[in-house]
């Protein structure tokens, strides 16, 4: 047994007990909460829902002008829905990069989205390569398409948010359940969730342990998480309420690259082209222009992928968050919502990767006053102000992927650094060097002498003021207007200069607004169709959300000039008295994509989606579409190399006619309309469930992508893919309950991009797990 695996089976038999010594104090507590059915009843439509924070005070779906989707805790483990690439088998348009084999970002209509956390801004780390999210601490998701609302502010990622609904405490009665679950691949998890009044009707703790100890498919790769969760609510008095919760989540992981080389024989067939690059300078050490004449074409597993056993990936963070809602009068309530997060990040990889976060604080407050002048008419209105502090340091100049023979030994992988490279870092502890935060012209010949990357220690205020107008001007016809002013008080510096020179630093302030205007017609009771118009000025952040001096060692303006547009027309049928809810929408919008540099382009996407949904007594599915055309909006576009054939020389053309140009070397493409790498154009999800007996159920899920390029050249493509998961839960008691789950039922081998944007297309690719399989144990007390 591992240590985690044993830390767990104490942490949770002393939680137990000290449970269980709780439930024998109140008997009739006890009798109250393991009354009921043996299973419970699913929430699977979502137009029964309630969404408080990002458009207001618990509004309903119909009365949101735009596509949304909230996901039940029910749901969340009937679908087993653990992380952010999993939504799609539920949200249209979702369809994500694997991240890195983490991801820590959504990917919504083909771009990187936000993670709110009780309507406030989570730290995310740096454009996806951020932290896995741990699911303990949540009950309820909503999935937004497009820029978050005027309530939220303005942000770094605007294709759509995720706003994650903390669990709450009971206030009634308690509950004690036990998790544990174990999987393929020495796939091991226990959680454990006390939930309890303190003061009947007054006020309730809620305590949720989380462990999770996980080998892998694929090599020198593994999973081990610690997360704690408390919550407390309390009710004051009649008119207020007050919830507040504290988070501590560690992790270590690791960063998945997948296999390189992605050619069409590689996606269709298995087959790796072997040989390793050598460098102009004759160097076989992975390198910017190397060259590989191919040795062969043979099979390779799927779970032999760029990963290293002496690879350090590490992420701690803590987070507090308290809501504090009171009714001042009959027209005005007061929402206060206040969050803190602190993290650390480290990884150092073999690859000559580092990204280390050495502290990134982050504060938010915000208050909302909500006012009903009349039945017909509300105000929603307040002030926010945010605080982001962090020191990062970063050194990713030097990676190579290509060039790697992936099936070769391990210190082929491995890129030590040269004294010339040295030369342009700086060492921040012994053997780990970083790219300064600033550039410096040490000798004096006119040519800056280092090599940057995102180092950086800045500190960010953000004050926003915001008013949002509801009017009901007849029973059929309703609008919502909202604007929003935030600004901006910038201050960075170079967090680590070299020896010998003064830390550049700059600051820069600026104001960025966000208006919304959309319409809602109710054409019949239970349908209303909408149309929406969003603008949002948006800023372009680096490492931790921080802000990197640019090339010239200033504050680039241009991180704060990232205009977004959305429209969106759509209708929701939503009836009270039959079991089914369905939703469609068509929508036009421009964005911009940060590049790897720093720089930006230009995106539109233009698409439909669409979801139907039946909830019945004993039987559920859903249905969902989407199609999207996202291309660059007459900008330019970036790849590690043009194509996997500048890898290869022509030495043998009867495995690869290659240009023998080298890679990477880092290619740009003239500004032009062609469709983004990487993204499929069109995507179905289906899922049912039938509910055999009060003791047994049984459900599926399938998604399906269609064909779609992986690199900007169109040279290489994923090909049309369908992944179909099944499970079924038999009660063995009113007590206990046991899931037997099957993943990539058919054993499909699929792919999917490393990362969003596109930029490793032509240099990666994920092999996605094959079939697996899990069983779960549950055991309410």
């Amino acid at each position: 047994m591992s240590t985690r695996l044993r830390s767990m089976s104490i942490t949770i038999s002393l939680t137990m007990a000290f449970a269980v010594s709780a439930q024998d104090s109140n008997n009739e507590l006890e009798h109250i909460t393991v009354n009921g059915q043996p299973t419970s009843s699913l929430i699977v439509s979502p137009k029964d829902s309630i969404v408080d924070g990002p458009f207001g005070k618990n509004k309903q779906i119909t009365e949101i002008s735009r596509t949304l989707t909230s996901i039940s805790e029910d749901m969340l483990e009937q679908l087993s829905i653990d992380d952010l690439q999993d939504v799609l088998v539920l949200v249209p348009n979702t369809y994500a990069a694997s991240g890195f084999g983490a991801p820590s970002l959504p990917t919504i209509r083909g771009q990187l989205g936000e993670v709110f956390q009780e309507g406030l801004r989570r730290q995310g780390g740096n454009n996806g390569f951020g932290i896995p999210l741990s699911f303990n601490s949540v009950g309820q998701i909503d999935i937004v398409k497009g820029a978050p609302s005027v309530l939220l502010g303005t942000t770094q990622r605007n294709g759509g948010f995720v706003n994650l609904n903390n669990k709450t405490a009971t206030l009634t009665g308690s509950d004690v359940s036990l998790l544990v679950s174990a999987g393929s691949w020495d796939h091991y998890r226990g959680q454990l969730d006390i939930d309890k009044a303190i003061e009947e009707g007054k006020s309730g703790a809620r305590v949720s342990i989380e462990l999770i100890d996980n080998g892998s498919f694929y090599d020198y790769s593994a999973y081990q998480s610690e997360d704690v969760y408390v919550a407390y609510r309390l009710l004051p008095d009649a008119q207020s309420s007050w919830d507040v919760s504290f988070e501590y989540y560690n992790v270590d992981f690791t960063d998945n690259a997948g296999i390189n080389r992605p050619t069409q024989n590689l996606i269709d067939h298995g087959l790796y082209i072997t040989g390793q690059g050598v460098q102009p300078n004759g160097s076989e050490v992975p390198g910017a222009f190397a060259v590989i004449s191919p040795t062969g074409e043979v099979p390779i597993s799927r779970s032999t992928v760029l990963t290293d056993p002496d690879n350090i990936n590490n992420v701690q963070t803590y987070l507090f968050h308290s809501t504090y809602e009171r009714q001042l009068n009959s027209i005005h309530s007061l929402t206060n919502r206040s969050y803190f997060q602190y993290l650390d990040r480290e990884e150092i990889a073999q690859n000559s990767f580092v990204e280390i976060i050495d502290g990134a604080k982050t504060a938010q407050n915000r208050i909302e006053i909500n006012s009903i002048w009349n039945p017909q008419q509300q105000t929603t209105w307040g002030f926010d102000i945010r605080y982001n502090d962090v020191v990062g340091y970063s050194q990713f100049t030097t990676e190579a992927d290509l060039p790697i023979d992936l099936l070769g030994t391990l210190e082929q992988r491995r890129i030590p650094l040269t004294e010339a490279q040295e030369a342009r870092l700086v060492e921040l502890r012994p053997g780990v060097f970083v790219s300064p935060g600033a550039n410096y012209d040490v000798d004096g010949d006119g040519i800056n002498d280092f090599s940057t990357s995102d180092t950086t220690d800045s500190t960010t205020w953000q004050s926003g003021v915001f008013v949002e107008q509801q009017s009901d001007w007849s029973e059929r016809f309703s609008t919502n207007a909202g604007v929003r002013a935030d600004y901006y008080d910038v201050a960075a510096q170079d967090a680590l200069a070299p020896q010998g020179q003064i830390a550049a630093h700059d600051t820069y302030n600026t104001w960025l607004y966000s208006g919304s205007l959309s319409a809602n017609v109710k054409l019949q009771d239970d349908l209303v169709t909408y149309a929406s118009y969003n603008y949002s000025e948006a800023t372009s952040n680096s490492i931790a959300g921080g802000t990197a001096l640019g090339a010239d060692n200033q504050i680039n303006p241009l991180n704060f000039e990232t205009i977004n547009e959305l429209f969106e027309v759509g209708i929701k049928y939503a009836p009270s008295q039959n079991p089914w809810y369905a939703d469609a929408s068509i929508f036009e919008q421009t964005r911009s994509l940060r590049n790897r540099d720093g720089s930006n382009s230009g995106i539109v996407a233009k698409g439909f989606e669409g979801q139907v949904v039946y909830q019945g007594q004993k039987l559920w599915a859903t249905l969902g579409y989407s199609y999207l055309d996202a291309r660059y909006d007459d900008s330019a576009s970036f790849q590690d190399s043009q194509q996997v054939a500048d890898a290869f020389d022509n030495s043998r053309p009867d495995i690869i006619v290659g240009t023998g140009i080298g890679a990477p070397n880092f290619a740009g493409f003239a500004p032009s309309n062609q469709r983004v790498q990487g993204i499929p154009e069109q995507t179905v999800s289906m899922n049912a469930g039938w509910m055999i007996s009060e003791n047994w159920d049984i459900s599926a899920s399938a998604i399906y992508s269609k064909s779609y390029p992986l690199d900007y050249l169109a040279t290489v493509l994923i090909r049309d893919q369908i992944t179909i998961n099944a499970n079924t839960t038999v009660a063995l008691s009113q007590h206990a309950k046991l899931r037997f789950e099957v993943q990539n039922l058919t054993d499909e081998k699929n792919w999917r991009p490393v990362f969003e944007g596109g930029y490793f297309g032509s240099t990666l690719v994920f092999p996605e797990l094959p079939r697996s399989v899990q069983v779960t144990y549950r055991h309410n007390f």
